[in-house]
């Protein structure tokens, strides 16, 4: 009986195995027809199943289940259904729970649905998984500088900056000051500062997840876990005693932007104040300040001043009045987003940031600093009446003449009496000013005697300061400060001020209003830009069209001039010919389509999104004399919106076809030549892609800001505390937004060029290239900034590096620092990657030394 029971159960066994391989061929066999069917759920559901009951297929069928996983990915994401998109996404992970690819693939989901956090964590696995997977790689760095922004670099390395908030809080617990909130933690180092201190009870919360893991991480390492409890929370909802058993006697904070109020310190404080610390400390008491509570820091004062900048200038007002043939129409008004802020009910940040001892150009102060406000930290009703206050009047006597740019905002942080920080433009501080643009005055110029007159308030957790204006010395008016009224002698005085006063601002109130990026304004401005493009496309027109009216176009700004309305008028028995077709699908407000329009019988398409800048760009036609047929919007053409590149007309194909290649960061565009592959196709005989092709130029340079910006230099900047090994895995090889010509920087070799990108000739690219580069000056290579000659044709180029172009440059920072000799050759290993290029040094030949 034993044998045939064991005979049965091993029949069964049998049986079930075969049942099992059956039922694998079977599901094998239907998921390929499902593929060939374009069935791709259904396929997916074969698949799952198949590996399910055989895992050892994993291996074989891993590549057709990824393809298969991506394609029904895409029809989910694109009938909304995201909890199936990620379900799906599951359960490929708990089969290939170390798959680069397809934790990528989850991340780029995530991404494109705004879940940055999570997406950086996929990425972050993919790239541990495949140092070497681009995609990943690529993907980590984007969404890196989202989640750890670079300041925290910046700010992590400066030691006086930490140094100085370390003293104020070991002097506040040594005071008494025993239970400490840290609010915004970041990384953790206040925390740590207060438990170095002595602190008894130590809580600190953050509301990123990102860098609140980081700070776990962080105190985990300075074993410290025990002994600080953080939060992943907002400070404002922190509840007692759910979050923290009792209110504490000090919170240290750093929740300040260049504009001091930009990061919710106000409402965080009141918050707290209420909510979360002991009451303040009586005046004139001496009483143990562990009694009572306190903030850190526990003051600032605002300075402002105005300056001329031409930079600041060129970014925020549209300074020509036609430019490439083209009149810019009064009819308009050009404006940034910070002036747009000011009548917004939208909440807009009302100020760029700059570091001004950086600023290309440099600037000039028109006045001496002013104290603007003081703010107590330690004062509840204080904070309170901030926002409620109405908007007080501030004047500054101008002491030297020239063109009023901008009003210039820094502070100075008061930790305790003690110890102080500064931004102001004349330290070394790891801050940036509030820059506050002058927009919309008629007049401005200023001159010694004169008075910059501005409106500041604390609206939306921001300092507001608006209404900037000018006051001739001659309006004989006095500006006060102290009652928040205009403080004026009698009723002729104030007339004569109204008057002065209406002669420096705009009031044409039928002037279409456009408000564009700063960026956007800097390429108005750019004039060798447009007088570029405007000789190329004559060049390409004229190639198409042989005709008189084309041949008597001022192609390169040294012919006849004649525009389209009097040639058209010319001759009404001459035939006219048929249009060449012009899309204009660079990024952003562009004028190129009315430019082109100008230069002959072309039809130009623009593909410009937003109806503002739509009805701006209608209004410069009109006032250019353009017939109505001449200038259309694309994107009103076509029924999807994501295939931009396609036909004019079913019988047409264009003559010029006008691509983005490089951002305003310095980076390329990503899918560019992906996009030149279909524009190719889309172009009839002696048709253009602009720009053709593209030189990326490069050098090798020492500099220690960009190492400073880019990582956290070990723990001598921290105090001590290991915080580098676990931010800097947020680092990001390339540094953008760089102004070569005040960068910090020496440099060790002279340009060279690094590679060509061909949108023409495909032929002519290469993903990969190897560059000798000869040292001219000994020192430490640190970095290598690049930048792009644009070449529209053989004989029009734009620099990106020039002085008037509206483009930035970027570099790339080495790991580590590479010593080298005058003589010594390096070689670069070129590597280009969709938008990204990576520099590697592959070897170095040393001089050989007498």
């Amino acid at each position: 009986m034993p044998n045939s029971s064991a005979k049965f159960h091993c029949n069964h066994r049998g049986g079930q195995e075969a049942g099992r391989r059956e039922l694998v061929s079977r599901s094998l066999q239907s998921a390929q027809h499902c593929l060939e069917d374009q069935d791709f759920g259904t396929a997916y559901a074969h698949y799952l199943l198949v590996l399910n009951l055989a895992p050892e297929l994993k291996t074989s069928v891993k590549e057709t289940f990824q393809f298969t996983l991506f394609k029904w990915a895409e029809e989910l994401d694109s009938l909304a259904r995201s909890q199936d998109l990620f379900n799906c996404y599951e359960q490929a992970l708990e089969l290939y729970p170390n798959d680069e690819v397809i934790c990528n693939s989850m991340g780029e989901h995530l991404f494109r649905m705004g879940f940055r956090d999570e997406a950086a964590g996929y990425f972050h696995k993919a790239v541990k998984l495949n140092p070497d997977f681009a995609d990943a790689k690529e993907n980590f760095y984007r969404v890196a500088n989202w989640l750890v922004e670079r300041w925290h670099f910046i700010m992590l390395n400066d030691t006086k900056r930490n140094l100085t908030y370390l003293k104020a809080i070991e002097s506040a617990v040594r005071s008494g000051c025993k239970s400490v909130l840290d609010i915004g933690t970041g990384t953790g180092i206040l925390s740590m500062f207060a438990k170095k201190a002595g602190a008894s009870f130590v809580y600190a919360c953050e509301l990123s997840k990102t860098m609140y893991e980081l700070a776990c991480d962080v105190v985990a390492a300075n074993n410290m876990e025990s002994k600080i409890k953080l939060l992943h929370l907002k400070s404002l909802d922190i509840e007692i005693p759910k979050h923290i058993p009792e209110r504490v006697s000090l919170v240290v904070t750093e929740t300040v932007d260049a504009g001091l109020f930009g990061e919710g310190i106000v409402e965080s404080l009141i918050h707290a104040w209420e909510h979360l610390l002991l009451q303040p400390k009586p005046k004139n008491q001496d009483v143990s300040s562990g009694d009572y509570g306190r903030v850190i820091p526990a003051s600032a004062t605002i300075f402002g001043m105005a300056v001329e900048c031409k930079e600041i200038r060129r970014y925020h007002r549209v300074e020509i009045q036609e430019v490439a043939g083209v009149c810019l129409s009064n009819s308009v008004q050009f404006f940034s987003p910070t002036y747009a802020s000011a009548g917004s009910e939208e909440t807009v940040e009302p100020y760029t940031t700059e570091k001004l001892s950086r600023i290309p150009g440099g600037y000039i102060p028109l006045t001496e600093p002013c104290q603007v406000m003081t703010v107590d930290f330690n004062n509840l009703q204080e904070l309170k009446s901030l926002a409620a206050r109405k908007p007080w009047k501030v004047s500054l006597p101008v002491t030297e003449r020239g063109t009023l740019d901008a009003v210039v905002v820094w502070f100075v942080l008061q930790l305790d009496d003690e110890h102080a920080l500064s931004t102001s433009p004349s330290e070394e501080t790891c801050w940036e000013q509030a820059v506050y643009p002058v927009q919309g005055l008629l007049d401005y110029s200023v001159k010694t005697g004169d008075t910059v007159v501005m409106e500041v308030c604390c609206q939306d957790c921001y300092l507001k300061i608006q209404k900037i204006s000018s006051l001739t010395s001659e309006c004989g008016m006095d500006f006060s400060n102290r009652d928040d009224t205009l403080s004026l002698g009698n009723e002729a005085e104030l007339c004569n001020a109204l008057a002065g006063l209406q002669t420096t601002s705009k009031q044409d109130g039928n002037a279409q209003v456009c408000v564009l990026e700063s960026t956007e304004i800097a390429l108005l401005n750019n004039v060798p830009y447009h007088e570029c493009f405007k000789a190329a496309m004559g060049k390409v027109l004229l190639a198409l069209n042989p005709s008189k009216d084309l041949q008597s176009m001022d192609v390169d700004g040294h012919g006849s001039g004649v525009n389209l309305q009097e040639s058209q008028n010319k001759s009404s028995l001459d035939a006219a010919p048929d249009p060449l077709y012009i899309l204009d699908v660079s990024e952003g407000f562009s004028i190129l389509p009315v430019i082109a329009g100008k230069l002959g019988p072309v039809r130009a398409y623009s593909s410009i999104e937003k109806e503002q800048h739509q009805a701006a760009l209608n209004v410069i036609a009109e006032a250019n004399h353009f017939p109505k047929e001449t200038l259309e919007f694309w994107l009103s053409h076509l029924e999807d919106e994501n295939v931009v590149l396609q036909r004019p007309k079913s019988d047409k194909l264009w003559s010029i076809i006008i691509l983005d290649v490089i951002e305003t960061s310095g980076l390329i565009q990503q899918e560019v030549m992906e996009k030149a592959a279909i524009s190719r196709c889309l172009l009839h005989s002696g048709g253009k892609i602009f720009p053709q092709y593209v030189l990326v130029y490069g050098m090798l340079v020492e500099s220690e800001s960009l190492l400073l910006e880019s990582a956290v230099q070990g723990t001598e900047p921290t105090l001590g505390f290991n915080i580098a090994p676990f931010i800097n895995q947020f680092k990001v090889p390339v540094r953008v937004y760089l102004d070569l010509s005040t960068l910090p920087c020496l440099p060790l070799s002279k340009p060279v060029e690094l590679l060509r990108l061909d949108l023409m000739n495909p032929l002519l690219n290469s993903s990969s290239r190897e560059v000798k580069v000869q040292i001219c000056k000994s020192g430490q290579v640190t970095a290598i900034p690049f930048w792009y000659h644009i070449h529209l044709d053989e004989d029009h180029s734009l620099n990106t590096s020039d002085k008037s172009s509206h483009w930035k440059q970027a570099a790339v920072v080495l790991d580590k620092p590479i010593q080298v000799q005058v003589g010594d050759e390096l070689v670069l290993d070129v590597q280009h990657h969709k938008s990204n290029i990576s520099i590697t040094v592959k070897r170095q030949r040393m001089s050989c030394v007498n």
